[in-house]
């Protein structure tokens, strides 16, 4: 009995210490996508232990999702797409672009026999994209299917996950889909699939970057700029040595050790998202020439509607973009 009375405000020091500790890790959000790979790799790779960071990694099922913890305080930061940013700031919350992730590689693969050449030949087709309003969304209708002469209304987009329109394309229920890596690659290993076009070519632009809310970056500013300081790490890993951050992030795509292709047999896990890897431009920093097409982005997105500043006026892109790290780190 004795034993008990002792032992019960020593349990519940230890429940209470272990609560702070929990309290105390670094929460930062990702998407299941090649365009987080920096933020999965500084954490396989220990990068964000290295620079004095205690992270618990938190992935999410969409950008909506992962902007919304951020605005409520459940995470210290995010990987995902501008314009999650750009959305919410206008609507009056306090977020901040930081730094760079990755550049926005977003292919057009169409099945072979669909007899699809170019983008224009998508006209009264069915194409699997991402949900309306996204980053990879704002681009289709704002710049591919634009400059292509065509109107999201000349063909029919499907908003689903990138795993959901790669198996379309496998069940032939899509003509054609708009992706990313590293579902880009694998539907083209392991469907009757083509690649007519890829936005990174022909319109380079900041597709993810990290953000944080103000208050975030007021009252932990350095845990933000050790987390950049990791990430950054990990881009230049990825960048020199794709095999090896392969290694540590294949899992994170492909469940499987194998996966089995039409034309080359059961390939590793490793070596299709090494290439994937080698096909994507990650960068830790933000260029003014950069976040002049993120001005460009939003602008698409205020024509779109999707865009709504209190007072009609123009979107400005710098007011919540913070890029002192950067300087700091004279990159």
């Amino acid at each position: 009995m004795k034993l008990s009375r002792l032992l019960i405000p020593a349990l519940a020091a230890l429940a209470m210490a272990g609560q702070a500790l929990a309290a105390d890790k670094f929460k930062i959000g990702y998407l299941r996508v090649m365009d987080d790979a920096q933020a999965i790799a500084a954490y396989e790779g220990g990068f964000y232990k290295k620079h004095g960071l205690d992270v618990e990694l938190i992935e999410f099922q969409s950008g909506t999702d992962l902007i919304k913890a951020i605005v409520g305080g459940q995470l210290d930061t995010g990987v995902l797409g501008f314009t999650n940013a750009a959305s919410w700031s206008s609507k009056g919350a306090d977020l901040k672009v930081v730094g760079g992730a990755q550049h926005g590689f977003h292919a057009i693969v169409v099945r072979d026999d669909a007899n699809i050449k170019d983008v224009a030949g998508l006209k009264g087709h069915t194409l699997a994209s991402q949900k309306e309003g996204s980053t990879a969304d704002t681009v289709l209708r704002g710049v591919v299917l634009k400059n292509a002469g065509l109107t999201p209304d000349d063909l029919t987009v499907l908003g689903v996950s990138p795993q959901v329109a790669v198996q379309s394309l496998v069940g032939k229920r899509v003509d054609a889909a708009f992706l990313f890596e590293p579902q880009a690659r694998i539907a083209q290993l392991i469907a009757p699939v083509k690649q007519i076009y890829e936005i990174g070519e022909v319109w380079p632009f900041p597709c993810m970057v990290v953000i944080t809310s103000g208050a975030t970056l007021k009252s932990n500013k350095e845990g933000v700029w050790k987390s950049l300081d990791a990430q950054r790490e990990a881009i230049e890993l990825m960048q020199n040595k794709p095999e090896e951050a392969a290694k540590l992030i294949a899992s994170y795509f492909i469940s499987e050790p194998t996966l089995k292709t039409l034309k080359h047999g059961d390939m590793p896990r490793e070596d299709i998202i090494r290439d994937a890897i080698k096909s994507q431009t990650f960068s830790p920093v933000l260029t003014a020439k950069e976040l002049d097409r993120m001005q460009e982005i939003a602008d698409i997105m205020q024509g779109q509607g999707a865009l709504k500043t209190k007072d009609g006026s123009p979107y400005d892109v710098k007011s919540i973009v913070d890029l002192e790290w950067q300087t700091a780190r004279k990159l």
